[in-house]
């Protein structure tokens, strides 16, 4: 079983997981062009762990899923066990407790979810939800994430398209720090920083990408990446579990849409995706907007990033928004 330590200088937690297979990491690698035996894929279901939650079409294909979750067969974190905390010298660590699994997006193994349509991404967001909603149940669990890598850049495993949702016992320090901030903002201003920014940015439009009706994507003003783009709901809202099922329209909607337009502007560069939403304990917080984090994998850290903490991001957000909003 993995193993969660703190570092006691600055408090973060990291997983160590030994048992994990180590593997250098080889940028010319290729994914296999015979799917045959990918995991993933209808009539494969026997490589996997039975599924958790499962979704099928309807008339003629009633029988056939479109949607898997499973276990993940090699979990960086386990349902099975209790935390443990205990001390080991000066240092504090517990077990790797809480859940790991995967969302199969398709039976479709050679599809882009780049080239997908807003039904694709609702179906994959409400997945996400129902087993969020489920795992809430799970007294020891803390904070959930879900999360997507798309392309051998952002280390996806697999050319299937696939999503996944790690449950963890401790709050992530970079959300941790994100609900810091925003509530010394409240405390300051008596208002969402969030909700300010997304006033801002659809006011100014600089680096607006596109919005809807109940949605904006922006490129942020302090982007830590090229082209990093967020989706934030115009609505104040802290937990993404709670979205109403004409929210989830509009934000599959905008998420087809700012997927597409990376694609091509980018020429189908590899990207990860992630929700921030509040921790499970702390719903309907005045001070904190859930949001949806879009990160093309262009740059790589250097040692300056590793050392000081600090980005050093070469493009524009403002040019990049424009490049993106123009794009159609």
């Amino acid at each position: 079983m993995s193993e969660f330590r703190r570092d006691p200088v600055i408090g973060r937690w990291v997983i160590i997981d030994a048992a994990r297979t180590f593997e250098k990491i080889n940028p010319s690698s290729s994914y296999p062009k015979d799917a045959s035996n990918c995991p993933f894929c209808p009539g494969n279901e026997r490589l996997t762990r039975p599924a958790i939650l499962s979704y099928y079409g309807s008339g003629a294909n009633s029988k056939d899923w479109t949607l898997r979750v499973i276990p993940n067969n090699k979990p960086v974190l386990q349902v099975e066990g209790s935390l443990k905390r205990r001390a080991d010298g000066m240092y504090d660590k517990m077990d790797g407790v809480g859940a790991h699994e995967i969302i199969i997006e398709t039976p479709r193994h050679f599809v882009k979810p780049t080239a997908m349509d807003a039904n694709y991404h609702e179906q994959v967001f409400k997945a996400s939800i129902e087993r969020i909603k489920d795992l809430r149940n799970d007294a020891r669990i803390e904070y959930i994430l879900t999360f997507k890598n798309y392309g051998i850049a952002a280390n996806a495993v697999f050319e299937h398209p696939y999503s996944q949702l790690i449950a963890m016992p401790i709050i992530p320090k970079r959300v941790r720090e994100e609900i810091d901030g925003g509530k010394k903002y409240f405390a300051y201003k008596e208002r969402c920083v969030y909700c300010d920014i997304v006033e801002n940015e659809i006011a100014r439009e600089e680096r607006l990408v596109c919005e809807n009706e109940m949605f904006v994507a922006l490129c942020p003003y302090a982007s830590r990446y090229p082209f990093e783009t967020w989706i934030l709901p115009k609505n104040h809202s802290s937990d993404f579990d709670g979205i109403s099922q004409k929210e989830l329209s509009y934000c599959s909607q905008i998420t087809s849409l700012v997927y597409s337009k990376i694609n091509k502007v980018l020429d189908d560069s590899a990207f990860s995706v992630l929700t921030h939403t509040a921790p499970l304990k702390e719903k309907n917080l005045t001070y904190y907007h859930w949001h949806i984090e879009v990160i093309p994998k262009l740059t790589s850290a250097s040692g300056f990033e590793w050392g000081t903490g600090l980005y050093v991001n070469p493009v524009l957000p403002e040019d990049a928004a424009k490049y993106l909003r123009e794009c159609e």
